[in-house]
C-alpha cells in the first residue's frame, strides 16, 4: 500500500512540473503568467516563438514568472486553460491563436476575476466581449498586401504562390490580401494556391508544406508567401532544394533559410503580449476591448534588416513604401475575404 502511493507522488511531481519554465514558482507569491500555446507549440520559429519572446522580455524586464501549456487539439486547449483559470497564484492567462476565440470567451465568463488576452482573438461585431478579456488582433491585410507586393515586383516568371496550414478565415486574410497585393504592382502575375488541410493540425505538418510548394514551384512559380506555422519550415526545405524563393510569416524567418527568403510578414505579437502584462502589473488593465495593431502603429511589416535588404532591390523598396504610405493614409482598400 505505502509503495503505491509513493509511486502515486512521484508521477503527480513529475505531472505538475511539464510545461514550466521555473519549477519554483508556486510558494514565491511574484506576479506570475500562464500561456497555452497555438498548435506547433514553442520552436515553430514564428507565430508561438514571437509569443514567447514576450515572455521572456516581461521576465527580464517586469521581473515577472511564467508557465505554459502546449495543448493538443479539441479539447485540451479548454483544459489548459481551465487549469490556469483554477489557480491562484496567475494574473493573467493568454491563449495564443484564433483558434481559442470560443474556448477563452467562454472560459473569461466562468471566471470574472481572472483576466485573459486572446492573440489572434476573432472579433464578431454581434458578441460582447467579456470585461475580463482583451482581444488582441493584427492588420494581417496590411503587412500581406506588402509581402504580395514585394513578390509581384520581384518574380520573373510572373507566377507566385501561397501555402496556407489550416484552410479559415483568418488564413484567408492572409492570401486574398496577398493576392491584391500582386495584382496592385504586376496584374497580369499568376497566383497558386495552396492549403494542408481544415484542421489545426495542418500548422504543423512541414512535410506537407514541402509537398505543396514543391509543386508550385515545378509549376514555374518563384516566389511563394506562407502563412501556416511550422508546415511553412517545409516550404522553405523546398525553396533551398529548387533554389527558389520564400516569404516567412509573422517573425522574421531568415535564419531558416538565408538567402531564400526574400522577407517576413512580421506581427509584433511579442509587444502585444509584454504589453498586456504590463498593464496588468501597473493595475491598467482594461477588458471588454479589441486591441489592433497594424501599420500605423507598426503592428506589422515586412522584414527589411541587415540579413536581407541586400536580397530587395533599392527600386522595389522605394515603390513599397509608397504602398506603405497610401495604405495608411487610407488610399488603398485591402480585401480581407
Amino acid at each position: 500500500m505505502n509503495t503505491k502511493i509513493l509511486v502515486l507522488l512521484l508521477l503527480a511531481t513529475i505531472v505538475s512540473s511539464c510545461g514550466k519554465e521555473d519549477t519554483t514558482q508556486n510558494n514565491t507569491g511574484k506576479f506570475k503568467v500562464g500561456l497555452v500555446f497555438d498548435v506547433g507549440g514553442r520552436g515553430d520559429k514564428s507565430f508561438n516563438d514571437a509569443a514567447f519572446r514576450g515572455l521572456e522580455k516581461a521576465k527580464q524586464e517586469l521581473g515577472i514568472e511564467f508557465e505554459y501549456i502546449e495543448p493538443g487539439p479539441g479539447a485540451d486547449r479548454e483544459a489548459a486553460l481551465r487549469q490556469f483559470s483554477n489557480r491562484s497564484d496567475i494574473s493573467i492567462i493568454f491563449g495564443i491563436g484564433f483558434i481559442f476565440t470560443d474556448e477563452i470567451t467562454k472560459i473569461a465568463q466562468e471566471f470574472p476575476d481572472k483576466k485573459y488576452a486572446c492573440v489572434d482573438y476573432t472579433v464578431d461585431p454581434s458578441k460582447t466581449i467579456p470585461p475580463n478579456l482583451v482581444a488582441l488582433e493584427f492588420k494581417e491585410e496590411e503587412g500581406s498586401f506588402l509581402v504580395g507586393a514585394i513578390a509581384g515586383l520581384m518574380t520573373k516568371s510572373s507566377k507566385v504562390g501561397f501555402v496556407g496550414g489550416m484552410e479559415s478565415p483568418l488564413i484567408k486574410k492572409f492570401q486574398v490580401s496577398y493576392e491584391a497585393g500582386v495584382k496592385h504592382v504586376n496584374p497580369n502575375c499568376q497566383i497558386l494556391i495552396g492549403y494542408a488541410g481544415v484542421t489545426g493540425d495542418a500548422f504543423k505538418n512541414p512535410g506537407k508544406g514541402k509537398e505543396i510548394a514543391l509543386g508550385q514551384y515545378n509549376d514555374g512559380v518563384d516566389i511563394i508567401y506562407h502563412a501556416s506555422g511550422v508546415t511553412g519550415l517545409g516550404v522553405f526545405e523546398a525553396a533551398r532544394e529548387t533554389k527558389k524563393f520564400a516569404i516567412g510569416v509573422d517573425s522574421d524567418q531568415n535564419d531558416e533559410a538565408p538567402g531564400y527568403i526574400i522577407t517576413s510578414m512580421v506581427k509584433v505579437v511579442d509587444v502585444s503580449v509584454y504589453e498586456v502584462i504590463k498593464e496588468v502589473k501597473d493595475g491598467t488593465f482594461k477588458g471588454g476591448r479589441v486591441e489592433t495593431f497594424g501599420l500605423k502603429t507598426n503592428g506589422v511589416d515586412y522584414a527589411y534588416t541587415d540579413k536581407n535588404k541586400k536580397m530587395i532591390p533599392d527600386d522595389v523598396r522605394t515603390k513599397v513604401e509608397a504602398i506603405r504610405k497610401d495604405i495608411i493614409d487610407g488610399k488603398i482598400t485591402i480585401p480581407t475575404k
